[in-house]
C-alpha cells in the first residue's frame, strides 16, 4: 500500500525534521543564559555575603571567642576562690603578709643567703 501525501504536507513534515535536528539560535541562548545563571548562583553560594567561606569565617570566630570565654571563666572562678580564701583563711593573709611584704613573727629570724662564688673558682677577666 502506497498513501500519497499531497506536497504542502510533505514540505512541513521535512521542516519539522529539520527544526528538531539543529536547535535554533534562540535555544542555544536559553541555554547558555541558564547555564551562566547556575554559575554564578553556585560562586555567590561559596563565596557570597552568606557563602560558604563566610560560614567557615564565622565558625573560626565563634571557636576562637568561645576558647577567650572559657579562659575567662577559669580566670573568674580562681578569682573568686582566691577571695574566698582571703576572707574566711588567716593562713592564706599570713601567707601573702610573708612573701610580699617579707614580715616576720615576733621571735622568728630571718636569714639572708647570698650565692657567692666558691673560693677555687676563678673569676673570668676581660683580655687586651
Amino acid at each position: 500500500m502506497c498513501v500519497r501525501v499531497p506536497m504542502n504536507e510533505q514540505q512541513s513534515v521535512s521542516r519539522r525534521r529539520k527544526e528538531t535536528k539543529q536547535p535554533g539560535w534562540s535555544r542555544r541562548l536559553v541555554h547558555w543564559l541558564l547555564l551562566f545563571a547556575a554559575c554564578v548562583i553556585i560562586a555567590d553560594g561559596l563565596v557570597g555575603e552568606r557563602g560558604l567561606l563566610a560560614m567557615m569565617r564565622a565558625q573560626h570566630e565563634y571557636d576562637e571567642l568561645s576558647a577567650v570565654i572559657a579562659r575567662q571563666r577559669a580566670e573568674n572562678a580562681r578569682l573568686r576562690e582566691q577571695v574566698r580564701r582571703l576572707t574566711e583563711d588567716p593562713t592564706a593573709i599570713e601567707e601573702i603578709a610573708r612573701r610580699e611584704l617579707g614580715l616576720i613573727r615576733p621571735g622568728e629570724r630571718v636569714f639572708i643567703i647570698k650565692d657567692l662564688p666558691l673560693p677555687n673558682q676563678s673569676v673570668p677577666t676581660a683580655k687586651p
